[in-house]
Protein backbone atom coordinates (compact mmCIF):
# COMPACT_ATOMS: atom_id res chain seq x y z
CA UNK A 1 0.00 0.00 0.00
CA UNK A 2 1.15 3.47 -0.70
CA UNK A 3 3.59 4.67 2.24
CA UNK A 4 1.56 7.52 4.39
CA UNK A 5 -1.08 7.62 2.59
CA UNK A 6 -4.19 8.58 4.29
CA UNK A 7 -6.75 6.05 5.61
CA UNK A 8 -4.40 3.47 5.18
CA UNK A 9 -4.01 2.65 8.24
CA UNK A 10 -8.04 2.62 8.96
CA UNK A 11 -10.11 -0.03 10.76
CA UNK A 12 -11.53 -0.33 7.44
CA UNK A 13 -8.44 -1.09 5.80
CA UNK A 14 -7.14 -3.45 8.80
CA UNK A 15 -10.05 -5.36 8.65
CA UNK A 16 -10.24 -6.26 4.76
CA UNK A 17 -6.87 -7.50 5.46
CA UNK A 18 -7.64 -10.09 7.97
CA UNK A 19 -8.01 -8.24 11.13
CA UNK A 20 -10.83 -9.03 13.26
CA UNK A 21 -11.88 -5.78 15.27
CA UNK A 22 -13.74 -5.68 18.79
CA UNK A 23 -16.49 -3.37 16.96
CA UNK A 24 -16.66 -3.70 13.15
CA UNK A 25 -16.35 -0.79 10.97
CA UNK A 26 -19.35 0.37 9.79
CA UNK A 27 -20.03 2.41 6.13
CA UNK A 28 -23.37 2.02 4.35
CA UNK A 29 -24.44 1.49 0.68
CA UNK A 30 -26.17 5.02 -0.82
CA UNK A 31 -25.36 6.51 3.24
CA UNK A 32 -24.56 9.79 0.44
CA UNK A 33 -28.23 9.81 -0.82
CA UNK A 34 -32.08 11.07 -0.34
CA UNK A 35 -32.50 10.33 3.48
CA UNK A 36 -30.28 13.33 4.31
CA UNK A 37 -31.80 16.49 3.36
CA UNK A 38 -28.66 18.27 3.07
CA UNK A 39 -28.33 15.76 0.14
CA UNK A 40 -31.92 16.69 -1.50
CA UNK A 41 -31.07 20.36 -1.19
CA UNK A 42 -27.73 19.93 -3.13
CA UNK A 43 -29.31 17.48 -5.89
CA UNK A 44 -31.86 20.48 -6.29
CA UNK A 45 -28.55 22.91 -7.61
CA UNK A 46 -27.63 20.00 -9.68
CA UNK A 47 -30.58 19.16 -12.00
CA UNK A 48 -28.39 16.42 -14.23
CA UNK A 49 -27.82 13.49 -12.22
CA UNK A 50 -24.33 12.97 -14.71
CA UNK A 51 -23.59 16.42 -14.45
CA UNK A 52 -23.53 16.46 -10.59
CA UNK A 53 -21.65 13.19 -10.83
CA UNK A 54 -18.98 15.34 -12.66
CA UNK A 55 -18.48 17.93 -10.76
CA UNK A 56 -16.04 17.43 -8.65
CA UNK A 57 -16.61 20.19 -5.47
CA UNK A 58 -20.65 18.87 -6.09
CA UNK A 59 -19.48 15.27 -5.53
CA UNK A 60 -16.94 15.73 -3.00
CA UNK A 61 -19.69 17.60 -1.37
CA UNK A 62 -22.06 14.27 -1.20
CA UNK A 63 -19.81 12.00 -0.25
CA UNK A 64 -18.81 14.30 2.79
CA UNK A 65 -22.15 14.93 4.22
CA UNK A 66 -22.48 11.63 5.77
CA UNK A 67 -19.30 11.30 7.27
CA UNK A 68 -20.02 14.99 8.52
CA UNK A 69 -23.20 13.57 10.18
CA UNK A 70 -22.39 10.00 11.35
CA UNK A 71 -19.53 8.45 12.90
CA UNK A 72 -18.69 6.18 10.12
CA UNK A 73 -15.54 4.35 9.59
CA UNK A 74 -15.35 5.00 5.54
CA UNK A 75 -16.83 7.27 2.91
CA UNK A 76 -17.59 6.08 -0.71
CA UNK A 77 -16.91 8.49 -3.35
CA UNK A 78 -20.40 9.58 -4.76
CA UNK A 79 -20.23 8.88 -8.48
CA UNK A 80 -22.38 6.18 -10.43
CA UNK A 81 -21.25 2.59 -12.28
CA UNK A 82 -22.29 4.04 -15.33
CA UNK A 83 -19.49 6.69 -15.58
CA UNK A 84 -17.39 3.70 -17.54
CA UNK A 85 -19.44 2.89 -20.55
CA UNK A 86 -20.45 6.94 -20.68
CA UNK A 87 -16.55 7.13 -20.68
CA UNK A 88 -15.87 4.98 -23.42
CA UNK A 89 -17.91 6.62 -25.59
CA UNK A 90 -21.51 5.42 -24.81
CA UNK A 91 -24.20 7.55 -24.76
CA UNK A 92 -25.59 7.68 -21.31
CA UNK A 93 -28.80 9.47 -19.79
CA UNK A 94 -30.94 9.18 -17.14
CA UNK A 95 -34.62 10.18 -17.10
CA UNK A 96 -36.46 10.99 -14.11
CA UNK A 97 -38.68 8.25 -12.73
CA UNK A 98 -37.28 5.56 -15.28
CA UNK A 99 -33.69 5.73 -14.49
CA UNK A 100 -30.28 5.09 -16.83
CA UNK A 101 -31.30 5.16 -20.33
CA UNK A 102 -28.20 3.70 -22.77
CA UNK A 103 -27.98 3.81 -26.37
CA UNK A 104 -28.18 -0.61 -26.91
CA UNK A 105 -24.99 -1.84 -28.29
CA UNK A 106 -25.82 -3.14 -32.03
CA UNK A 107 -22.68 -5.44 -32.66
CA UNK A 108 -19.14 -5.98 -33.13
CA UNK A 109 -18.57 -2.29 -34.73
CA UNK A 110 -20.11 -0.83 -31.65
CA UNK A 111 -18.22 -2.90 -29.64
CA UNK A 112 -15.00 -1.78 -31.94
CA UNK A 113 -15.65 1.61 -31.48
CA UNK A 114 -15.46 1.53 -27.12
CA UNK A 115 -11.98 3.86 -26.43
CA UNK A 116 -10.54 3.13 -23.95
CA UNK A 117 -7.52 5.44 -24.43
CA UNK A 118 -9.55 8.76 -23.17
CA UNK A 119 -10.94 6.86 -20.28
CA UNK A 120 -9.16 8.90 -17.75
CA UNK A 121 -9.60 11.89 -19.23
CA UNK A 122 -12.83 11.63 -19.76
CA UNK A 123 -13.21 11.06 -15.86
CA UNK A 124 -10.71 12.94 -14.11
CA UNK A 125 -13.76 15.16 -12.72
CA UNK A 126 -14.31 11.65 -10.09
CA UNK A 127 -10.59 11.69 -9.76
CA UNK A 128 -10.77 15.13 -8.68
CA UNK A 129 -13.39 14.72 -6.36
CA UNK A 130 -11.85 11.76 -4.49
CA UNK A 131 -8.88 13.60 -3.88
CA UNK A 132 -10.57 16.56 -2.38
CA UNK A 133 -12.71 14.06 0.16
CA UNK A 134 -9.34 12.67 0.76
CA UNK A 135 -7.93 15.67 1.94
CA UNK A 136 -10.90 16.92 3.83
CA UNK A 137 -11.21 13.93 5.76
CA UNK A 138 -9.18 12.32 8.78
CA UNK A 139 -6.66 10.13 8.38
CA UNK A 140 -8.65 7.22 10.61
CA UNK A 141 -11.62 7.35 7.92
CA UNK A 142 -10.98 4.98 4.82
CA UNK A 143 -12.39 6.54 1.39
CA UNK A 144 -14.06 3.50 -0.75
CA UNK A 145 -13.81 4.27 -4.80
CA UNK A 146 -15.99 1.77 -6.89
CA UNK A 147 -17.01 0.66 -10.09
CA UNK A 148 -19.54 -1.69 -11.55
CA UNK A 149 -18.37 -5.43 -12.23
CA UNK A 150 -18.03 -5.63 -16.03
CA UNK A 151 -21.09 -8.32 -16.78
CA UNK A 152 -23.30 -5.55 -15.00
CA UNK A 153 -21.99 -2.50 -17.16
CA UNK A 154 -22.52 -4.94 -20.34
CA UNK A 155 -26.06 -5.54 -19.41
CA UNK A 156 -27.11 -2.03 -18.96
CA UNK A 157 -24.88 -1.68 -22.76
CA UNK A 158 -26.63 -4.30 -24.18
CA UNK A 159 -30.33 -3.77 -23.20
CA UNK A 160 -29.82 -0.05 -22.74
CA UNK A 161 -31.16 0.15 -19.36
CA UNK A 162 -31.61 -1.85 -16.43
CA UNK A 163 -34.88 -4.12 -15.11
CA UNK A 164 -35.25 -7.46 -15.93
CA UNK A 165 -32.55 -8.47 -17.55
CA UNK A 166 -33.50 -11.31 -19.88
CA UNK A 167 -32.28 -9.81 -23.04
CA UNK A 168 -28.78 -9.26 -21.76
CA UNK A 169 -28.35 -13.11 -20.87
CA UNK A 170 -30.19 -14.63 -24.30
CA UNK A 171 -27.74 -12.26 -26.21
CA UNK A 172 -25.06 -13.96 -23.83
CA UNK A 173 -26.36 -17.69 -25.31
CA UNK A 174 -26.67 -16.05 -29.04
CA UNK A 175 -23.68 -13.66 -28.99
CA UNK A 176 -21.08 -15.49 -27.15
CA UNK A 177 -17.87 -14.27 -28.85
CA UNK A 178 -18.81 -10.95 -28.96
CA UNK A 179 -20.01 -11.09 -25.14
CA UNK A 180 -16.34 -11.83 -24.40
CA UNK A 181 -15.17 -9.44 -26.51
CA UNK A 182 -17.34 -6.89 -24.44
CA UNK A 183 -16.25 -8.04 -21.09
CA UNK A 184 -12.56 -8.42 -22.40
CA UNK A 185 -12.69 -4.57 -22.97
CA UNK A 186 -14.52 -3.67 -19.47
CA UNK A 187 -12.40 -5.43 -17.61
CA UNK A 188 -9.72 -3.80 -18.71
CA UNK A 189 -11.95 -0.39 -18.11
CA UNK A 190 -13.06 -1.27 -14.55
CA UNK A 191 -9.16 -2.24 -13.43
CA UNK A 192 -8.02 1.61 -15.34
CA UNK A 193 -10.78 3.45 -13.37
CA UNK A 194 -9.81 1.61 -9.99
CA UNK A 195 -6.11 2.50 -10.47
CA UNK A 196 -6.78 5.98 -11.27
CA UNK A 197 -9.30 6.18 -7.99
CA UNK A 198 -6.40 4.98 -5.70
CA UNK A 199 -4.28 7.42 -7.38
CA UNK A 200 -6.40 9.88 -6.20
CA UNK A 201 -6.63 8.85 -2.94
CA UNK A 202 -9.03 5.61 -2.50
CA UNK A 203 -7.48 3.27 0.51
CA UNK A 204 -10.10 0.79 -0.73
CA UNK A 205 -12.38 -0.56 -4.10
CA UNK A 206 -15.72 -2.07 -4.14
CA UNK A 207 -16.45 -3.91 -7.28
CA UNK A 208 -20.54 -4.14 -7.81
CA UNK A 209 -21.72 -6.94 -9.43
CA UNK A 210 -25.27 -5.70 -9.01
CA UNK A 211 -26.85 -8.91 -11.76
CA UNK A 212 -25.04 -11.56 -10.52
CA UNK A 213 -28.20 -13.35 -8.89
CA UNK A 214 -29.76 -14.99 -12.30
CA UNK A 215 -26.64 -16.49 -14.20
CA UNK A 216 -26.61 -20.35 -14.20
CA UNK A 217 -23.63 -21.94 -12.77
CA UNK A 218 -22.33 -23.37 -16.22
CA UNK A 219 -22.20 -19.55 -16.98
CA UNK A 220 -21.07 -17.62 -13.81
CA UNK A 221 -16.84 -17.97 -13.80
CA UNK A 222 -17.47 -16.85 -17.69
CA UNK A 223 -19.46 -13.83 -17.24
CA UNK A 224 -18.79 -12.85 -13.66
CA UNK A 225 -15.99 -14.36 -11.74
CA UNK A 226 -13.60 -14.27 -15.34
CA UNK A 227 -13.91 -10.57 -15.72
CA UNK A 228 -13.92 -9.41 -11.58
CA UNK A 229 -10.83 -11.45 -11.67
CA UNK A 230 -9.36 -9.89 -14.86
CA UNK A 231 -9.98 -6.23 -13.35
CA UNK A 232 -8.93 -7.18 -10.21
CA UNK A 233 -5.57 -9.09 -11.45
CA UNK A 234 -4.92 -5.58 -13.27
CA UNK A 235 -5.41 -3.55 -10.14
CA UNK A 236 -3.22 -5.84 -8.44
CA UNK A 237 -0.10 -5.53 -10.86
CA UNK A 238 -0.27 -1.59 -10.06
CA UNK A 239 -1.13 -1.80 -6.34
CA UNK A 240 -0.93 -5.09 -4.83
CA UNK A 241 -2.11 -4.39 -1.21
CA UNK A 242 -5.08 -2.56 -2.04
CA UNK A 243 -8.11 -4.18 -0.87
CA UNK A 244 -10.97 -5.14 -2.78
CA UNK A 245 -14.50 -5.80 -1.55
CA UNK A 246 -16.84 -8.00 -3.88
CA UNK A 247 -20.40 -7.54 -3.69
CA UNK A 248 -22.23 -10.44 -5.51
CA UNK A 249 -25.65 -9.16 -5.34
CA UNK A 250 -28.04 -11.97 -5.53
CA UNK A 251 -25.66 -14.81 -5.36
CA UNK A 252 -24.61 -15.09 -1.63
CA UNK A 253 -25.23 -18.85 -2.36
CA UNK A 254 -21.63 -18.65 -4.86
CA UNK A 255 -19.86 -16.77 -2.12
CA UNK A 256 -16.98 -19.57 -2.13
CA UNK A 257 -17.07 -19.75 -5.30
CA UNK A 258 -16.92 -16.17 -5.91
CA UNK A 259 -14.38 -15.36 -3.41
CA UNK A 260 -11.89 -18.16 -4.76
CA UNK A 261 -12.44 -17.38 -8.58
CA UNK A 262 -11.76 -13.54 -8.05
CA UNK A 263 -9.27 -13.31 -5.37
CA UNK A 264 -11.09 -10.09 -3.77
CA UNK A 265 -10.26 -9.33 -0.03
CA UNK A 266 -13.61 -8.71 1.06
CA UNK A 267 -16.98 -10.18 0.36
CA UNK A 268 -20.31 -8.32 0.56
CA UNK A 269 -23.38 -9.88 0.99
CA UNK A 270 -27.12 -8.79 0.07
CA UNK A 271 -30.09 -9.17 2.05
CA UNK A 272 -30.56 -12.63 1.63
CA UNK A 273 -27.28 -13.89 2.04
CA UNK A 274 -26.90 -16.69 4.95
CA UNK A 275 -23.81 -14.80 7.16
CA UNK A 276 -23.56 -18.27 9.07
CA UNK A 277 -22.95 -20.66 5.74
CA UNK A 278 -21.07 -17.30 4.32
CA UNK A 279 -18.52 -17.49 7.05
CA UNK A 280 -18.39 -21.25 6.81
CA UNK A 281 -17.97 -20.89 2.70
CA UNK A 282 -14.80 -18.50 3.31
CA UNK A 283 -13.10 -19.79 6.55
CA UNK A 284 -12.58 -17.54 9.86
CA UNK A 285 -10.06 -14.75 8.07
CA UNK A 286 -11.61 -14.17 5.84
CA UNK A 287 -13.54 -10.20 5.46
CA UNK A 288 -17.51 -10.00 5.05
CA UNK A 289 -19.63 -6.90 4.60
CA UNK A 290 -23.25 -6.90 5.53
CA UNK A 291 -25.84 -7.11 5.24
CA UNK A 292 -28.89 -5.08 7.25
CA UNK A 293 -32.09 -5.27 5.46
CA UNK A 294 -32.60 -1.36 4.47
CA UNK A 295 -36.26 -2.08 5.50
CA UNK A 296 -34.97 -3.44 8.95
CA UNK A 297 -33.31 0.27 9.01
CA UNK A 298 -36.26 2.20 7.62
CA UNK A 299 -38.99 1.03 10.29
CA UNK A 300 -36.74 0.94 13.31
CA UNK A 301 -37.63 -0.12 16.96
CA UNK A 302 -37.61 -4.20 18.13
CA UNK A 303 -37.26 -5.19 14.60
CA UNK A 304 -34.03 -3.18 13.92
CA UNK A 305 -32.53 -4.46 16.66
CA UNK A 306 -33.26 -7.59 16.33
CA UNK A 307 -31.73 -7.62 13.23
CA UNK A 308 -28.82 -5.77 14.47
CA UNK A 309 -28.21 -8.38 17.27
CA UNK A 310 -28.00 -11.58 14.51
CA UNK A 311 -25.48 -9.35 12.44
CA UNK A 312 -23.25 -8.66 15.88
CA UNK A 313 -23.25 -11.80 16.90
CA UNK A 314 -22.32 -13.13 13.60
CA UNK A 315 -19.23 -10.97 13.27
CA UNK A 316 -17.77 -12.11 16.22
CA UNK A 317 -16.75 -15.05 14.13
CA UNK A 318 -14.20 -13.39 12.30
CA UNK A 319 -13.51 -10.13 10.02
CA UNK A 320 -16.66 -7.88 9.61
CA UNK A 321 -17.63 -4.54 8.04
CA UNK A 322 -20.59 -3.64 9.08
CA UNK A 323 -22.83 -2.69 6.09
CA UNK A 324 -26.83 -2.81 4.60
CA UNK A 325 -27.54 -5.84 1.90
CA UNK A 326 -28.55 -3.06 0.07
CA UNK A 327 -28.39 0.76 -0.40
CA UNK A 328 -30.41 3.36 2.47
CA UNK A 329 -34.34 3.82 1.48
CA UNK A 330 -34.99 7.78 1.10
CA UNK A 331 -37.67 7.29 3.83
CA UNK A 332 -35.05 5.99 6.31
CA UNK A 333 -35.81 8.33 9.43
CA UNK A 334 -32.11 9.81 10.47
CA UNK A 335 -32.59 8.58 14.04
CA UNK A 336 -32.91 4.94 13.16
CA UNK A 337 -29.20 5.67 11.14
CA UNK A 338 -28.10 6.96 14.41
CA UNK A 339 -29.23 4.18 16.48
CA UNK A 340 -27.26 1.67 14.43
CA UNK A 341 -24.35 3.29 14.44
CA UNK A 342 -24.09 3.89 18.69
CA UNK A 343 -25.21 -0.13 18.52
CA UNK A 344 -22.30 -1.27 16.22
CA UNK A 345 -19.84 1.01 18.31
CA UNK A 346 -20.97 -0.67 21.24
CA UNK A 347 -22.02 2.82 22.92
CA UNK A 348 -25.97 1.62 22.92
Amino acid sequence: MREGAKGQDSALVRTLLGQKQVHPPIWLMRQAGRHLPEYRELRAKNKSFLDFCYAPAAAAEATLQPVRRYPVDAAIIFSDILVVPHALGRDVRFAEGEGPLLTPLEGAEDIAKLDLSRLETRLAPVYEALERVRAAMEPERALIGFAGAPWTLATYMIQGRGGERDLARAYAYQHPELVDQLLDVLAVAVGQHLIAQIKAGANALQIFESWAEDIPGHLFARLVTGPIKKAVDIVRTAHPDVPIIGFPRGAGHRVGQFHQETGVNGLGLDIAADLGAARAAVGPTICLQGNLDPMALMAGGAALDQALDAILAAAQTGPHIFNLGHGVVPATPIPHVEHVMKRVKGLA
